[in-house]
């Protein structure tokens, strides 16, 4: 379908930016309040579970809407909501990356979730070998999703009835 295939093209460059040169931008608001979603939602759990929520959280809502379009039989919309995994999982790797420096930022001001974690774990000094690795991950994740957009997108249609 033609609007298929205009939002591939608008999700190219958008993706090679991604995967390239990521940089904070307005999807990652919406990241934001489904990370901040999820360490309400499973504050239940103790502090380690707390802490994980937020990110847990923010990745899980794309792929329970990647999951929900592709019951609806919706593969290409699917495959969209798989570029916005990738786009989170890059602001969990920049998330991740700063637990030792903590210069950005946090909701609140006072714990960074990461730190908190790494440092349990004695894995504080590598957060950013872990961030670079990460967003390798987050980069095949979203050029994947892209490549299956393009694919439904750019595929030959079967002729049917006209009225069909």
């Amino acid at each position: 379908m033609l609007w298929q295939r205009a939002l591939v093209a608008l999700a190219a460059p958008y993706v090679a930016w991604l995967v390239l040169a990521y940089d904070y931008h307005f999807l990652d608001g919406v990241n934001l309040a489904f990370h901040e979603a999820g360490h309400l939602f499973l504050s239940f759990g103790g502090r380690t579970l707390h802490m994980l929520g937020g990110t847990l959280g923010q990745l899980f809502f794309p792929a329970a809407c990647a999951a929900h379009f592709w019951r609806s039989e919706r593969p290409f919309e699917a495959a969209l909501m798989g570029v916005w995994g990738g786009e989170s999982l890059m602001n969990v790797a920049r998330y991740l990356g700063d637990a030792q420096a903590q210069a950005l930022p946090l909701v609140g001001g006072h714990i960074h979730d990461w730190h908190w974690l790494l440092s349990r774990l004695g894995l504080l000094p590598w957060c950013e070998g872990l961030a670079a690795a990460l967003h390798v991950a987050a980069s095949a994740l979203a050029l994947a999703a892209l490549v299956v957009a393009a694919r439904l997108a750019f595929a030959p249609r079967e002729e049917g009835p006209l009225l069909a």
